[in-house]
């Protein structure tokens, strides 16, 4: 058996996800809700749960909901799932809410990393929280993942924690954590659970519960793809493994062609001429993992061991703890081996214990992912939100169930790279995407199912709106590759730019009874999108909203090349096309452009030249995007080591690049400030920068001067973004391009004021 991961593409045989024998619980069949009570139990006749999935988000039976995703999958398994969404966690008495699960705890921050979810770029405390309802903060403590699973433990000592989720993800090996400053061990070791799932985590979850359901013991399962646990470093379980020492930064050297995880060991040998040899036990791994003995074949050819049996190991914890350069170098590591098709497990020490990490999960097929957005989801929050009306729409209102409560996600992954983006190292670079007929019934379900329909789908996307069913035109070169991105520097020549699958959807969609309109909300790759004109006529005739969002990030070189983003000439390209096919259309579009500051590699320079092009294209940025170190993320990796993990990382100064980092609250509120150079609060911060930069020339009152010489009254305070397409009252407003001010936030023109 094979996975498609695109058309004409295949992946190693993977069981499918409807390949089990139900268990035995499926007479019980689908409930209206998960139960999130005793209660609801009781009327669903059950007298426990399964699994109970522990959540940091309200529970809202969507396919957009991490929680009901993987409630709704293990529920069509056979098993009982209920629901604890964000618990009190001041005690373990509101995680015994349902009883004892029989078989696990499944626990999870929710759909965002706690941290950023309650955090701003600045380190200050949100107010509010879309994933609560009525958007109240508060409602999940730091580190949900880590305080949920501990919890649990306190509930029900004996009862196994699978933790998922991009938390878990985010923290799966030792990591930089940008709240405290300071490299922090893996969650696992923190949070104590017994098993770690990242990325997307479908496949692995209905393996885990058949074979705990089975009365398998939760520490023998370490052969399941997409997981971490922990290990003694003597663990018997681990004999008869490869181990690559790769606890120092990278030296020159040859590089080996990959071997194929898939081929026995036997296979692998007889396809090189010669065996793979196990060291004898006496080196310094012990009996369980073998150190790897390179055999020279007839030829001449060192011969590698195989790669299904290779570990990797990481620098430990207290290595990269205390040394930036190290954790730069475990970080390249970890992200050479993020291809299902060729990456090797990976293992790093934690004091005597070893955090080791399988290789990531075999992307879902077409036929898997439909079976997943097909299951029996009542696409509303659960009744318990409801307010006095018995409706969602009020004071309970919950901002992330609005937002996406008339969208349609088509696929998953991203093959873009961003360095400062989670997506890479939770759902990959494999593009997994829906069948056409799975995305027509999911509309025709909005709109006869879904209340307060109007018509209008406000997405039909993804990660990243255009790549479905775009991937490599070569199965044997897409299981080789370790490229972190397809379309950086640019776009690859094996990468298939077909949109036609795409446009052909957008057809059919709109032409349903009963839908006026379809918008693209999600992220354009707009690079992308140019390899296909018709793409962009479609899109621009028929499901652009008055204004398309898309994200250059920057329009200078250097902080763009640590970004793996395009040039500034992909956007003026893209914009060239939009404009013309706008105009064919009859209609008046903007393009929205979004941009970071602060990101590693950018100078002051760099910002300045940002926010010159701004003011000679009208852009007006009313949300500003700060650089937000995630866990894990390479461009993460850059601020906190100072390096460049894209390049190599060594400790002679000259083969290493060293990158400029925006450190300090002083230069992060100075980038922010180019990026708002139409703010007067701004405006004494940015003439200071201007002097001492040597661009004088740039203060002055004239079309071309980026700030004035006058300054208003002013209270001296940052103006946040704000919600409504609108300029204050009395504001005063510079001439732009066609006498009009466009906003970043809206993208629309200011509304007009009396």
């Amino acid at each position: 058996m094979s996975t498609t991961f695109a058309p004409g593409r295949t992946a190693p045989a993977a069981r499918a996800l409807t390949g089990y024998k139900p268990h035995w619980a499926k007479r019980f069949g689908p409930a209206p809700f998960l139960p999130m009570s005793r209660a609801e139990m009781d009327a669903l006749g059950w007298d426990s749960c399964d699994v109970i999935v522990v959540t940091g988000d309200a529970y809202v039976d969507h396919p957009s909901f991490g929680m009901a995703v993987i409630g709704r999958v293990l529920e069509a398994q056979g098993f009982r799932v209920g629901i604890i969404a964000q618990p009190d966690w001041q005690s373990a008495e509101p995680f015994k809410a349902l009883g004892r699960p029989n078989l696990f705890f499944g626990v999870t921050a929710g759909n965002m990393d706690s941290m950023i979810n309650r955090y701003t770029a600045d380190r200050k405390i949100r107010s509010d929280d879309a994933y609560t309802p009525g958007g109240q903060g508060g409602r999940r403590p730091d580190r949900a993942a880590l305080v949920y699973a501990q919890r649990c433990k306190e509930a029900w000592n004996d009862v196994p924690i699978v933790m998922g989720g991009i938390e878990g993800s985010l923290r799966r090996i030792a990591h930089y954590d940008y709240w405290q400053d300071k490299v922090r061990r893996s969650i696992l070791v923190d949070a104590k659970c017994d098993l770690l799932l990242y990325g997307n985590a479908e496949r692995a979850i209905v393996e885990i519960a058949h074979r705990l359901a089975r009365r398998e013991p939760v520490e023998r399962i370490t052969d399941v793809r997409g997981t971490a646990f922990m290990r003694r470093t003597d663990d018997p379980t681990a004999e008869g493994w490869f181990e690559i020492d790769s606890t120092e930064v990278d030296r020159p050297g040859r590089i080996d062609s990959h071997i194929n995880p898939y081929q026995t060991t036997s296979e692998q040998a007889a396809g090189q001429g010669a065996t793979c040899a196990k060291d004898d036990g006496s080196g310094a791994m012990g009996a369980a993992v073998q150190p790897v003995r390179f055999v020279p074949s007839a030829s001449g050819k060192v011969n590698l061991p195989p790669r299904e049996r290779t570990v990797v190991r990481l620098p430990s914890y207290e290595q990269v703890k205390s040394d930036p350069v190290l954790y730069a170098h475990a970080n390249r590591v970890l992200h050479l081996e993020t291809n299902p098709g060729n990456a090797r497990a990976l293992v790093q020490r934690h004091g005597d214990r070893d955090v080791w990490l399988t290789p990531p999960p075999i992307p879902l097929t077409t036929a898997e992912m439909d079976h997943v957005f097909d299951l029996p989801y009542a696409r509303s929050p659960h009744p318990s939100y409801a307010d006095e009306t018995g409706g969602h729409d009020g004071p309970t209102k919950i901002p992330a169930w609005e937002m996406i409560r008339f969208s349609v996600n088509i696929m998953r992954g991203c093959f873009g790279g961003c360095t400062f983006c989670s997506i890479t190292e939770h759902e990959g670079r494999i593009i997994q995407s829906r069948s056409e007929d799975s995305v027509i019934r999911e509309i025709e379900d909005i709109r006869d199912k879904v209340k307060g329909f109007t018509g209008v789908i406000s997405d039909l996307g993804g990660p990243t709106a255009n790549m479905y069913r775009i991937g490599c035109k070569s199965p044997e070169i897409e299981a080789a590759c370790r490229k972190p991105s397809c379309v950086y520097p640019g776009i690859c020549a094996n990468l298939n730019t077909d949109h036609g699958p795409l446009i052909h959807m957008y057809r059919r969609a709109r032409a349903l009874r009963g839908v006026k309109k379809i918008l693209i909300g999600s992220g354009l790759r707009y690079d992308l999108a140019v390899k296909s004109p018709e793409y962009i006529k479609e899109l621009v005739t028929h499901h652009v909203g008055g204004y398309l969002k898309i994200a250059p990030e920057h329009t200078e070189d250097g902080p763009l090349s640590k970004m793996m983003k395009p040039g500034i000439g992909s956007y003026d390209r893209f914009k060239q096309l939009f404009d013309k096919f706008s105009a064919e259309a009859g209609k008046k579009q903007f393009l929205i452009p979004y941009f970071i500051a602060a990101h590693p590699g950018t100078r002051d320079e760099d910002m300045m030249n940002l926010a010159v092009w701004l003011k000679k294209n009208g852009f007006r940025a009313d949300q500003v995007q700060t650089f937000y170190p995630s866990p894990m993320a390479t461009a993460t990796a850059m601020y906190h080591s100072g390096m460049n993990p894209l390049k190599g990382i060594s400790r002679d100064a000259t083969r290493a690049e060293r990158v400029d980092i925006v450190r300090g609250e002083k230069r992060r509120r100075l980038h922010k400030a180019f990026l708002r150079y139409h703010d007067a609060n701004n405006w004494p911060l940015l003439r200071e920068a201007l002097k001492a930069m040597g661009r004088a020339d740039l203060i002055g009152n004239g079309k071309h001067h980026l700030v004035p010489t006058f300054q208003p009254s002013t209270d001296g305070s940052y103006q946040s973004a704000r919600r409504k397409n609108s300029t204050p009252s009395g504001a005063r407003t510079s001439a732009v391009t066609k006498g009009r001010v466009l906003t970043q936030h809206t993208g629309l023109p200011p509304r007009k004021t009396k």
